[in-house]
């Protein structure tokens, strides 16, 4: 062997670790992080997860703690630790629908801000499906359930033996007594759109409705007459149903024309109904706002943006609705139970075809 050679490191024997390779450093624990921010387990473990009752200013140093540390939740650790998984389950019937994707979003953004996993099931409307998922949702130790439904209508409770709390959304569950339901106020919506009506200067208010069988069109034909009748006016004709569509909201507008009636606005039951009004009033000569003021209800940003000109419409807040579901959920889970039916308000988002009259 030549000097070269010897002044060269032996190779390390088979298994052993190489000189230079370190001890890994300790994963650090809640209770290192709790130690460090000078608070109880507990306490970090709520800072951490954005529950209630911990000040800003302990949050802050709990955050500012971990992120020294290095601390990474372990979602197994932490449920040992206080009886949690960190998981929520989301149960919806209508997944692809229009109300329901707007409040799991807001759901899932306000559980996300608390580092909570979801898990996500749609049971198409399908009892059997739903009580499937159920189980699954249950068998993974979720700690608590949002139930969205597809209509605002009451839909049977999941029961009163389930072991985490569930909030129901958009659909109230039929057994207020025990659970809790979050809900838009769509009576309030229907005066809202009056309101803004009036406002604008119109008097003579027409109302083609959706679907009679659906309760968000009754309640929204009882707010408008109720506001009505508090302004002292009557209908400008007996109120129109029909279904979502387009199609109908034509037909419709061709209907209350032939009538003869004086009418300066027409209030309708969703923004697809209102898309068909505005086609039905073209195809009359009739001039929107100039003529005849229309109003859908929905804010669906994909009837608004197609229509011309672009649609006023009610807006239900279905994001708020589901972070405002989820901060219950969170709530109920930290032991903060509820129960009943709690109604939030909707708004009018003005567009161009209810412009002050003339």
């Amino acid at each position: 062997m030549s000097a070269a050679d010897a002044a060269l490191p032996a190779d390390p024997a088979p298994g052993a670790a190489p000189a230079e390779r370190r001890a890994p450093r300790p994963r650090a624990t809640l209770r290192d992080v709790a130690a460090l921010a000078g608070v109880s387990v507990p306490t970090a473990s709520k800072a951490l997860n954005n529950r209630v009752h911990v000040s800003a200013a302990t949050r802050s140093r709990v955050l500012a703690a971990a992120e020294q540390l290095g601390f990474s939740p372990n979602v197994l650790a932490r449920g040992l630790l206080d009886g949690r998984t960190g998981t929520v389950g989301l149960l919806t019937s209508d997944l692809v629908g229009r109300f329901s994707l707007p409040i799991l979003m807001g759901a899932e953004d306000a559980f996300g801000a608390g580092r909570t996993s979801v898990f996500l099931c749609d049971a198409r409307g399908d009892t059997i499906r739903e009580r499937h998922h159920l189980a699954a949702l249950l068998a993974r130790q979720v700690d608590g359930l949002i139930v969205v439904g597809s209509r605002t209508d009451p839909r049977p409770s999941l029961g009163r033996d389930l072991p985490i709390p569930v909030v129901y959304v958009y659909a109230e569950s039929d057994d207020p007594a025990h659970d809790l339901s979050l809900v838009c106020d769509n009576v309030g919506a229907g005066a809202l759109a009056v309101e803004h009506l009036l406002a604008m200067g119109r008097r003579r208010i027409a109302h083609i409705g959706g679907d009679p069988t659906y309760l968000a069109t009754t309640d929204r034909a009882r707010g408008i007459a109720e506001a009505l009748a508090a302004a002292g006016l009557e209908p400008a004709a007996e109120p129109m149903y029909g279904d979502w569509s387009e199609p109908w909201g034509v037909a419709a507008a061709r209907a209350l024309l032939a009538q003869g009636r004086e009418i300066d606005a027409i209030l309708c039951g969703s923004d697809q109904v209102a898309r068909g009004v505005l086609d039905g009033l073209r195809e009359s000569g009739c001039a929107v706002p100039d003529d005849i003021a229309v109003m859908g209800f929905d804010n669906w940003e994909v009837m608004i943006a197609g229509s011309r000109p672009r649609l006023t419409s009610v807006d239900m807040n279905l994001e708020a609705l589901g972070r405002m579901a989820a901060e219950r959920l969170f709530a109920a889970i930290d032991g903060s139970l509820a129960s009943g039916v709690e109604r939030f308000p909707c708004r009018v988002v003005p567009g161009q075809t209810t412009s002050p009259a003339a």
